[in-house]
């Protein structure tokens, strides 16, 4: 878009990716979600628009973006202005304090988890299945260590963990991923020093005929039948003993790696592509909110080739 003197323009990779996210996502679907428990307008100030709210908060996700941060960035670019559909000649940027009550009554209602179920069916009903394969894994979401703030202490419902000869204080997040299309169809939020092992009968549907995992799941083969009966114990397991290598199991290992590495790619996205690196909050509640709408939004990033293709 030209305005004013400008005669050259091209478009962004910001403007491209929420180009094709405005196409993807379920806005009606995730709508209807929030809409019984948003406020109806009465004889005060009229409340937001969803979908605008809605729009807002998917920025804050894709751009690892704060309340403050959030209405500065609207007010800054014209893209995201567009994205969500505000004209700063007719009507202000929501302000911030406006955006964290829509975060909280997310949080109040827990509607983030629901939109991952939501999003889910979505992409089912797109051809983009949950399929009989399921890849568990979990990885670190950092919180701030330091006891300078008002309470003169550490969130204490984050705890420290030791991974190789680092120590790492904050959350884990465990998912469950399909080993085909590497939808999310599970995410638990724990604090750090939940060992993985520990849910992974949360991560399981139960209807799954293979599991795979790193060897923080060996040895669980019980568990893994309990909640999934058909199920084989794909997970990786111990090849090295005191100073003697199995070469023969470090081979099965490597061959298992090239389904399980496809974890990773969701934790890319999360992380790299999101900045979801570091938790914003304080509490397991707020931050597992967070990171259940995250999931949400990584399955359509992740489809949206797919997703584009079948709408054109």
């Amino acid at each position: 878009m030209m305005t004013g003197f400008e005669r050259y323009t091209k478009k962004t990779r910001r403007a491209q990716f929420l180009e094709e996210m405005n196409q993807v996502v379920p806005w009606t679907k995730l709508c209807a979600l929030i809409e019984p428990h948003y406020p109806k307008a009465g004889g005060g100030r009229p409340p937001v628009g969803i979908e605008r709210m809605l729009r807002i908060y998917f920025l804050q996700q894709w751009f690892n973006l704060s309340d403050p941060a959030a209405e500065e960035a609207l007010y800054d670019s014209m893209v995201m202005r567009d994205f969500v559909g505000i004209d700063l000649g007719r009507e202000p940027v929501p302000d911030e304090t406006t955006l964290c009550k829509f975060r909280h009554l997310l949080e109040e209602h827990a509607l983030c988890g629901e939109m991952l179920e939501t999003v889910n069916l979505h992409l089912q009903s797109r051809g983009v299945r949950i399929t009989t394969g399921t890849i568990v894994d979990a990885t670190i979401i950092h919180a701030p260590s330091s006891t300078k703030n008002q309470k003169r202490e550490r969130d204490p419902e984050m705890h420290q963990t030791k991974k190789g000869n680092q120590w790492y204080f904050g959350m884990k997040a465990h998912v469950g991923v399909d080993s085909k299309t590497k939808m999310v169809h599970t995410v638990v939020a724990t604090a750090a020093n939940v060992a993985d092992s520990a849910v992974l009968p949360e991560l399981l549907h139960g209807e799954e005929t293979r599991v795979w995992g790193d060897q923080a799941y060996r040895g669980q083969t019980e568990v893994i039948h309990r909640q999934a009966p058909q199920a084989q114990d794909c997970t990786h397991r111990r090849y090295r003993y005191q100073d003697c290598v199995d070469e023969a199991e470090r081979a099965r290992n490597r061959a298992k790696s090239a389904v399980r590495s496809k974890v990773e790619h969701v934790f890319g996205v999360m992380k790299l592509k999101f900045g979801f690196v570091k938790v914003r909050y304080r509490g397991l509640k707020k931050n597992g909110n967070r990171l259940f709408a995250t999931c949400a939004l990584v399955n359509l990033f992740l489809a949206r080739r797919k997703l584009l293709y079948s709408a054109a």
